[in-house]
């Protein structure tokens, strides 16, 4: 799923699968049609508004059939990680993202810490677990 015609056709173009549904549309006013046994994201999460966070995990868990789970993978706050050309990083909920050709766009970008994260995943009946590599990612399986 991508709000981008744009996006889904480069995917659909370089994978050429018939076995994958593409949906255009905008994740935070979709109605999942049917449950999965297994929904993954990645680097998704930094950027749902902080607005949205507790919308966005009641639908992903209406998505999830009873034994459902999720595995999603996202950044941590790293100055090593972005670009050299990119303004440093922040807590602020943002971040700016400058393209080759010289445009710059403000975009979502909430760093979550994983214990924290796992605390208000708690809070809004999920289970399991979030961990961090040593550098760059943070990863969790919630059910």
């Amino acid at each position: 799923m991508d709000a981008s015609p744009e996006a889904i056709a480069l995917n659909q173009q370089r994978l050429g699968s018939a076995s994958i549904d593409y949906i255009v549309g905008d994740l935070f006013e979709w109605c999942p049609p049917q449950h999965f046994d297994f929904i993954f994201f990645g680097f998704w999460l930094s950027h749902v508004p902080m607005g949205k966070f507790v919308a966005f995990w009641q639908m992903v868990k209406q998505a999830l059939k009873p034994d459902g789970c999720v595995f999603f993978v996202d950044s941590l706050l790293n100055q090593q990680s972005t670009a050299l050309n990119h303004v440093a990083l922040h807590q602020q909920g943002y971040s700016e993202r400058k393209l080759n050709d010289g445009r710059t766009y403000r975009v979502v970008k909430i760093f979550h810490e994983p214990t924290q994260l796992e605390k208000s995943l708690q809070n809004l009946g999920w289970s399991g677990s979030i961990y961090r590599t040593a550098n760059y990612f943070l990863y969790g399986l919630v059910y």
